[in-house]
């Protein structure tokens, strides 16, 4: 970027040290840069875009009036960090954000200096901005620690713990709070509703107080509200605080979108974007999908089964739009619960439902259930309640990453007794498990992946027997070397492919929990090699389920687990990610011929019975 395109102020801001040398009045020049720069590449290359454009003043400042790297700034949830990543050396990458081998979608350590703390979920910046105060606490090095919550965020239970805890102890510690009453879609809760009644906002109004009042009962001092777009107001309030000593709080009234009409007038809309125009704000025409996606697909189902019975309620941790709810809450608005970023209150919620006689339908993101894992096993799983979890974003998600990708869920939920787990391989199969679940006097889980199914035709969701898996192909007994896929999800397609190349035989399992061992043990009779594929963790997944069944029944059997590798897996398109895992047809055949040449396997040869990892 240079003066000629526009970006004279811009062009000589490399790292926030430059920052704070540029006179004042030329920060709000520097702003409309930041938009602009923001608005013209993320038109091209896509990525996360209202929540960053609402904060770019409140970026300057902080930067401009701390000291960052020395002191450290937390942002919570990185989707607002694009202008923090501009103005701190990242400037010239931002058209890879999200892309194989780019910037990261969110916050990373490991890529800035400047970016102190890791954040991909929301409600962990005041958490872990305590812990740097503390670290201060006991080493007193005149570090000032900062953590700016918003977006939603503020509705995270554990940001209230943070705060209850960081007052306790009169740590000196700023947490800003971002409100733009927004979240992905709009906030919720009494806090919301309080908020909106001291500024005016058009929202109900519910019960007394202020958050003055509640911000001041955890221990902060409480200050604002401040213009979040006028750095002539930002910059003396941070000012005075960065003197201050004790927990404060800084109320920043901003408005997601800032600086772009269209961002303005649809937030929801333009929270992230593919390319579109940046003139008009004009999205192209979605391209035509053959097939609905999953999250459709639930959506759909959900609706129709709401229809049907009036006990059906549906509840999401503030995921109305990703989760395929939009109609349902449309539709049955008093049976539609939207939680907040409160993960672990929406499980309870649904566990107290269930034992009023409700049927309620967790529709939640695989890596969002990590978050409630406590929850699922004591206030559900114990009690053996009829609570079904709709797990959305199973496996590899792609550009969002490490923290957004569904790799644990099987491996976590297996372990749980009393829990049906599924894994449907195309769309029928999935509106069938989900009427299973609905329909199971305990608690279940349907894990499916983000994004289209392979198109199978919808009929009636009639429950499928729980724990019976089926056979879709049967290998050549003439073989040398018979080999059975043993697959689950959407690796059940993936194994089809393999096998027409293989001559190889094809189970999908349907259940990872209970395991259909009959049918294990009738292709480990038949078959020298076992195959199980899955786009879950290896350790302790579904391929380590069907191991422990062997050896349960006492069936001794080579077996080769493919899934995903012990390691964290950064961002790229799932197709990209899932060849770089040796989980696409390629990578799946080489893996198995490898296998294949080494042992040697005949029919009816006795080995061990796991050979665990890829090939």
């Amino acid at each position: 970027m240079n003066e000629s395109s526009g970006y004279a102020r811009l062009g000589a801001i490399d790292d926030p040290a430059a920052l704070r040398r540029l006179p004042v009045a030329e920060l709000p020049a520097l702003a409309g840069e930041i938009r602009r720069c923001l608005i013209e590449t993320l038109a091209r290359v896509g990525g996360h875009f209202a929540a960053g454009l609402g904060v770019v003043e409140l970026t300057l400042a902080l930067h401009r009036v701390f000291d960052t790297p020395r002191d450290t700034l937390i942002w919570d949830i990185g989707h607002q960090a694009y202008a923090h990543k501009i103005i701190t050396g990242r400037r010239a990458r931002l058209e890879t954000i999200r892309k194989h081998g780019g910037l990261a979608p969110f916050l990373d350590r490991n890529e800035s200096a400047f970016d102190a703390f890791g954040a991909g979920h929301a409600g962990t910046a005041i958490s872990a901005a305590a812990g740097f105060a503390a670290a201060e606490k006991l080493r007193a090095e005149g570090r000032r620690s900062v953590a700016v919550i918003g977006d939603g965020g503020i509705t995270a239970g554990m940001a209230f713990e943070a705060m209850n805890h960081a007052g306790g102890l009169g740590l000196d510690l700023l947490v800003v709070f971002n409100d733009n009453d927004l979240s992905i879609s709009e906030n919720v809760g009494a806090l919301r509703d309080t908020v909106a009644r001291q500024l005016g906002r058009s929202h109900p109004a519910a019960g007394s107080g202020s958050l003055a009042g509640l911000v001041e009962a955890l221990g902060f001092t409480y200050s604002g509200p401040v213009d979040g777009h006028t750095l002539d107001a930002l910059l003396p309030a941070l000012e005075n605080l960065k003197a201050a000593r004790g927990p404060q709080f800084l109320h920043v009234l901003t408005v997601k979108g800032q600086g772009y009409a269209p961002a303005v007038a649809d937030p929801i809309g333009f929270h992230g974007v593919t390319r579109f125009d940046p003139v008009t704000g004009a999205m192209p025409a979605p391209a035509a999908v053959a097939h609905p996606t999953y999250s459709q697909l639930f959506g759909d189902w959900l609706c129709e089964a709401a229809a049907l019975d009036p006990a059906v309620v549906a509840i999401t941790p503030a995921m109305r739009e990703g989760s395929g709810l939009v109609e349902f809450a449309q539709a049955f608005p008093d049976r539609y619960f939207d939680a907040g970023i409160a993960e672990q209150h929406a499980v309870t919620l649904a566990a107290g439902m269930a034992c009023a006689g409700l049927k309620p339908v967790v529709a939640i993101y695989s890596t969002f259930l990590q978050r409630a894992l406590d929850q699922v096993i004591h206030d559900v799983a114990i009690q053996n309640l009829p609570v079904l979890f709709a797990v959305d974003r199973g496996g590899l998600v792609g550009a969002d990453g490490a923290t957004h990708h569904g790799a644990f869920d099987l491996s976590l939920l297996r372990a749980i007794p009393n829990l049906v787990l599924m894994a449907p391989s195309d769309e029928q199969e999935c509106r069938r498990m989900l009427a299973t679940g609905l329909t199971h006097a305990g608690p279940s889980a349907v894990r499916y992946p983000r994004g289209s199914g392979p198109g199978a035709a919808i009929a009636a969701a009639e429950p499928l027997e729980i724990g019976r898996g089926r056979l879709l192909r049967s290998g050549s007994s003439r073989r040398p070397a018979r080999v059975a896929l043993l697959a689950f999800g959407a690796m059940v397609g993936t194994a089809l492919d393999v096998a027409a190349l293989l001559d190889a035989t094809v189970a999908d399992l349907r259940f990872v929990k209970p395991l259909d061992e009959a049918l294990i043990a009738s292709l480990a009779r038949d078959h020298s090699l076992l195959v199980t594929m899955e786009d879950n963790v290896v350790s302790g997944g579904a391929g380590s389920a069907v191991v422990e069944a062997l050896a349960r029944l006492r069936i001794v059997r080579p077996v080769l687990n493919l899934g995903l590798p012990d390691h964290f897996i950064a961002h790229g398109s799932r197709e990209q990610l899932l060849a770089d895992c040796g989980l696409d047809a390629a990578g799946v055949l080489r893996a198995i011929q490898a296998r294949l040449r080494v042992v040697g396997d005949q029919p009816g040869s006795v080995e061990d019975s796991s050979d665990r990892g890829r090939a």
